[in-house]
């Protein structure tokens, strides 16, 4: 609980000066809903905001997920170009030709990744998230517990800082924006 609660303080108050006080993130190569292979490392070099959960959950994703989309949008009319990623926790659902329609309903810009069950744990190694099947319901499949933080990335996938998915759009885009923006 009070990694949690350091962890709001920290995305809260930090700007970009300051590195995290732990070692979070790192190399990982996936696959996307169009079969492109892409690394941590956003191909066009914006920002990004990664979320490991799955398309079709009924949880903490249908929280997580439209945050990223109406940061992503605020973000946009800034002049700022941030792109949500999604990196799948339940493989046997988000696979290359099932993620993309309902990522896609959140935001056309989002980027769902999924791989092997090799590739795919080494991505949550790298960013400490925890995955376990809980139960599986029978019109939605397996629902799993796993990581709840959006991870703020920079273009060459370095770890900003995380956001927990409990402040609304506007406190979220003023935190990312103060990570992003041209400072003068």
């Amino acid at each position: 609980m009070w990694r949690a609660a350091a962890l709001v303080l920290l995305a809260s108050t930090a700007q970009a000066e300051a590195p995290l006080p732990f070692d979070i993130g790192g190399p990982y190569t996936l696959v996307d809903q169009h079969g492109q292979v892409r690394t941590q490392a956003d191909p066009e070099g914006h920002a990004q905001l990664l979320f490991f959960g799955y398309a079709n959950c009924l949880n903490i994703c249908s929280a997580a997920l439209p945050l990223m989309a109406e940061v992503v949008d605020a973000l946009s009319e800034d002049g700022i170009t941030v792109t949500p990623v999604m990196i799948t926790v339940a493989p046997d659902q988000d696979r290359v030709e099932t993620m993309g329609a309902p990522l896609s309903e959140i935001h056309p810009d989002f980027v769902g990744l999924t791989g092997d069950e090799a590739a795919l744990q080494a991505a949550y190694d790298a960013f400490s998230v925890e995955v376990e099947p809980l139960f599986q319901d029978p019109e939605y499949g397996w629902i799993y517990a796993h990581g709840s933080f959006v991870h703020l990335l920079d273009g060459s996938g370095e770890t900003l800082t995380l956001l927990p998915p409990i402040l609304d759009g506007d406190r979220t885009a003023e935190i990312v924006r103060g990570y992003l923006a041209p400072r003068g």
